[in-house]
């Protein structure tokens, strides 16, 4: 059985089991072998049902999956189940907060003991297949589930109150443009601007602060990029959920025990140029690769697309100099400047708001006048808040400028077309 007829199976086994038996009104009283049984037999009536072929080792294959994802949860299962819920923080056995429609708040789920959510802790990691491991000689690790949530785990003696694990849940509802813009994550004409961007190869910067919805943007907005380009994408841990096929997917490797074996994301993106790509996406640009990002732009590798930790379009282009400054470089502020002016295009800006709602507030320019040298940063596309009224909703909207981007030209170089704007 191929990888895909083995996904099919495991995807009816799960319809199955929801559908046609009391698997989730069960599943909270059972104990690991019991559940194991019961999903066996919904896999021999399935079989019979639908006239299948599944051999014992693809069975048993199967079984622990379903099961291992189950139980290696413990009392942060309904947690994760709930899709209102974006994160999960368990700050020691005795709290465990969660963010939901934007704000956070403590819930009632708590451990025995550490040594219990210890167990979990390593579960949860042996049930993502992931081959990092975390104990007192390596005490915290990033590491993602197999449903794409990120789990980032630090332990004692670097933390103060007992195992501390982070789950940002991967979402799995907001899959299209057109539910951002139901959410009123942006608007009709930002996402048809930033769509053609991507068309047109545009090197962007997706920034933002933790948990503001950036990579969730790019996953979403990097759809618009053509089928037949060689996509390479780049991260520490991966997050990036691409729609297309042709995807080389890398991920940076910590160092082993001793100290050795490390590939940092500056490593992965020097390879990465010679495996001849189209795109290059990186997950996070926190440091030295800032450089090899601006170099690549300049020599040919256009439509980049990157993401920055940063508080407004200002504070990201500030950073990004600092990132350059640090490479050990050897050129003046001004020339770092220069540089980063003529190889970024835009930078997108995703600010979470006091009303819980995830809005691009910023479309910025980044523009690089060769006349008098003066580099600036206009907003395309930007939030007005007006006021907040008595639910605490923020009440806003978006205002575009009329003026043309400094980056218009290459929409009409490679013909792609914004009918309606900057006219």
């Amino acid at each position: 059985m191929s990888n895909t007829e083995q996904s099919e199976v495991k995807a009816l086994i799960h319809h199955y089991l929801i559908s046609k038996t009391n698997f989730i009104q069960v599943k909270d009283t059972m104990q690991e072998d019991g559940l194991r049984a019961f999903v066996d037999n919904a896999i021999t009536s399935l079989c019979k049902e639908k006239q299948l072929v599944v051999t014992m080792e693809e069975r048993l294959a199967i079984i622990r999956e379903l099961v291992s994802g189950i139980v290696s949860l413990g009392p942060l299962r309904p947690l994760v189940e709930d899709t209102a819920i974006t994160e999960i923080m368990v700050n020691g056995h005795k709290a465990v907060y969660i963010q939901k429609n934007g704000k956070i708040e403590k819930t009632a789920v708590t451990f025995a003991d550490n040594p219990a959510l210890m167990h979990t802790i390593q579960k949860i990691l042996a049930a993502s297949s992931s081959s990092r491991r975390v104990d007192e000689s390596s005490p915290y690790v990033d590491f993602s589930m197999t449903d794409g949530s990120r789990v980032n785990v630090i332990l004692p003696p670097c933390s103060m109150q007992g195992p501390v694990m982070t789950i940002r849940k991967f979402s799995r509802d907001l899959t299209t443009i057109d539910d951002m813009i139901e959410r009123r994550t942006l608007n009709k004409q930002m996402a048809v601007f930033l769509g053609a961007a991507i068309k047109a190869k545009l090197n962007i910067v997706f920034c933002g602060s933790t948990g503001s919805g950036k990579t969730t943007l790019l996953n979403v907005l990097s759809r618009h990029i053509p089928e037949h380009e060689r996509i390479i994408t780049i991260e520490d841990t991966a997050e990036l959920r691409l729609m297309q096929e042709h995807v080389v997917a890398l991920q940076a490797k910590a160092p082993n025990i001793e100290g050795k074996g490390a590939v940092s994301i500056r490593d992965l993106f020097v390879n990465s140029l010679r495996m001849r790509p189209d795109r290059i996406i990186i997950g996070e640009v926190r440091g030295e690769e800032i450089l090899d990002l601006v170099q690549s732009i300049a020599s040919g590798h256009a439509g980049a697309l990157a993401i920055v930790h940063a508080d407004s379009p200002q504070e990201c282009f500030n950073r990004m100099v600092t990132m350059m400054l640090m490479s050990g470089i050897r050129l003046s502020g001004e020339q770092i400047q220069h540089q980063l002016a003529t190889s970024i295009d835009l930078i997108v800006y995703v600010e979470l708001f006091l009303d819980g709602v995830r809005r691009v507030a910023n479309i910025t320019d980044l523009c690089f006048d060769k006349g008098t040298g003066k580099i600036t940063l206009e907003d395309i596309f930007t939030f007005k808040q007006e006021r907040i009224d008595e639910n605490n909703k923020v009440i806003g909207d978006w205002v575009m400028a009329k003026k043309q981007p400094s980056c218009y030209h290459k929409f009409v170089k490679r013909n792609v077309l914004l009918p309606g704007f900057f006219e």
